[in-house]
């Protein structure tokens, strides 16, 4: 497996972005994701009871088509809480696309990112279009990764390729998150391309293993948002066997995998006014889950998170943090360990003796620059 630290998007795949007038800045802040021929979809989406129009939209298309060609996002406005009219948008935005594609909407995801309760500016996105769709490109990927950015101080992206046979098959991410960031999903938007020939099937069940274990593995405030989407795009361009869940579907999710790990611990890195990226391991439990739920309630602790920052060996946080998830840990049972704290990147270990299952939480700490980023985020 050859990994490569950008993104290189696979065979059939453009993409391009530009700056539709959303942002007051002129940064880029529409995207487009294109496939040349068309593409099963496997789709991720937040947890949170209320979900922005784009989300909505795209679960009525995923339920009624099975074939994908095209991803459209911007950033700077959720399009969520405006009711009626934010679906309406979103479903605009599609069906503007698909002229200009020639392609039916319903072959169309929508995705948006930033301030809540705005309304969309639909006649910007309208107007950008026609220019998106023309600067369609291998390279426009260098676009369209920035298009998708708020508070993000860099860019989250990687390809990898692996052999399927004799055929060269390639995966290329790239997300976006920094702050809002708690588990089912992160506060995050992930848009990854592969030209491997897969059953859907298999796609669904290969990114729902690669989400569960790397976007809902990390943490950076313990708040989950309205608009948390992760869409993977299949377009069989390389040529390959086809892999359905029994053949090649191991090397599929290991480099699947691979890729979705790299780009959550890259959000993670980048959380807002981070200083410091925290690795925490729970061992020995009865379950994943149940591991998984201690090592979050650490890395949900703001007492935790700011003793990191403050390089304070107060481990009473981590003790009570375990004690506080629910799960009945006995005192005699618990072990913890703790890497230097004036490291950039630091280690929790924590045991607890109560079977053989094991799982691991990245988070950050909160810092006075968190606050200040949140306090003038409007």
């Amino acid at each position: 497996m050859k990994i490569y630290k950008k993104a290189i998007l696979p065979n059939g795949f453009m993409a391009n972005g530009v700056a539709s007038g959303i942002k007051k800045t002129g940064k880029l802040d529409l995207a487009l994701f294109y496939s040349e021929v068309r593409a099963k979809a496997a789709c991720g989406f937040t947890t949170n009871k209320i979900q922005a129009a784009p989300i909505k939209l795209n679960k009525r298309y995923l339920k009624d088509n099975k074939h994908f060609q095209a991803i459209i996002a911007n950033s700077g406005n959720a399009n969520c809480f405006n009711g009626k009219f934010g679906l309406k948008d979103a479903e605009e935005t599609a069906k503007e696309l698909s002229k200009n594609l020639k392609i039916d909407k319903q072959a169309i995801l929508v995705a948006s990112t930033g301030i809540i309760g705005r309304r969309l500016p639909l006649l910007k996105i309208k107007h950008a279009i026609p220019k998106l769709v023309k600067g369609l490109s291998k390279e426009g990927i260098r676009q369209a990764k920035k298009a998708i950015m708020t508070t993000d101080t860099f860019n989250k992206e990687i390809t990898l390729e692996f052999k399927i046979k004799n055929q060269i098959a390639t995966i290329c991410g790239i997300a976006k998150g920094s702050g809002m960031i708690a588990p089912n999903m992160a506060t995050m938007l992930c848009f990854i391309f592969t030209d491997a020939s897969i059953t859907k099937e298999a796609l669904n069940k290969a990114l729902k293993i690669a989400v569960d274990k790397s976007f809902n593995c990390i943490t950076v405030d313990g708040c989950m948002s309205t608009n948390d989407s992760v869409i993977l795009l299949a377009n069989g361009s390389c040529g390959n066997d086809t892999i359905d869940t029994n053949k090649h579907f191991g090397l599929f999710l290991g480099a699947l995998s691979r890729a979705c790990l790299e780009l959550a611990r890259m959000i993670v890195k980048d959380g807002e006014g981070a200083s410091k990226f925290i690795k925490i391991k729970v061992q020995k439990a009865k379950s994943f889950s149940e591991a998984k739920t201690i090592a979050l309630n650490i890395a949900n602790s703001n007492l935790f998170k700011t003793a990191i920052y403050g390089e304070n060996p107060n481990f009473g946080r981590i003790v009570a943090g375990v004690g506080a998830s629910g799960i009945n840990v006995q005192e005699k049972d618990l072990k913890v360990k703790v890497s230097p704290l004036n490291k950039k990147e630091i280690n929790v270990d924590v045991s607890i003796n109560r079977g053989n299952a094991s799982a691991i939480v990245y988070t950050s700490d909160l810092t006075p620059e968190y606050v200040k980023i949140n306090a003038g985020y409007n």
